[in-house]
This record gives structure tokens, sequence and C-alpha cells, in this order.
């Protein structure tokens, strides 16, 4: 039996365009590709991405790199919950 050698996407995190843009920074100055998801959507009709239209934009990586990914994003989080 062959492995299966694909990857799977997975979003790591959804939030305003702005925070989207500086999460998809932050990973790929890590070296981690991450894509966003929505991005034009969520401009025109942030309520057709998501419920009440909050957090419209996704961030999304491959499975392969998402244990790196995941520390990243949560320390992006505590800094910024910090600074509000």
């Amino acid at each position: 039996m062959k492995a299966n050698n694909q990857s799977k996407a997975i979003e790591i995190f959804a939030g305003t365009q702005w925070e989207a843009a500086m999460v998809q920074s932050l990973l790929e100055n890590a070296h981690i590709e991450a894509f966003l998801m929505d991005e034009a959507m969520s401009s025109i009709a942030p309520w057709h991405t998501s419920p009440g239209g909050s957090a419209p934009v996704r961030v999304v990586v491959s499975d392969v790199d998402l244990d790196k990914a995941i520390g990243i994003v949560k320390e992006y989080k505590e800094k910024t919950t910090k600074e509000k």
C-alpha cells in the first residue's frame, strides 16, 4: 500500500483583514507558507464569510507546518491581548 503524500490545508486564524495579513506575514517570516481565504469577500459582504460578519478573513497553512504555526499565532494573540 502506498503512503499518501498529500498535505491538508488547515485554518489557523480568523480575524479582520489587517489582522489576518499580519498573521500571514508573521508565518511567512518563519518560512511557513500561508494563504488568506475570503480576503476580497470580507470587504464586500463579511456576513457571507462568517456569522455576524466578525472575523471574516481566515489564514490557512499546511498541516505539515501546523505545530510551528500554532506557536506563532498563540504568541501573536498573547501580545495583542496584552496591548488592549
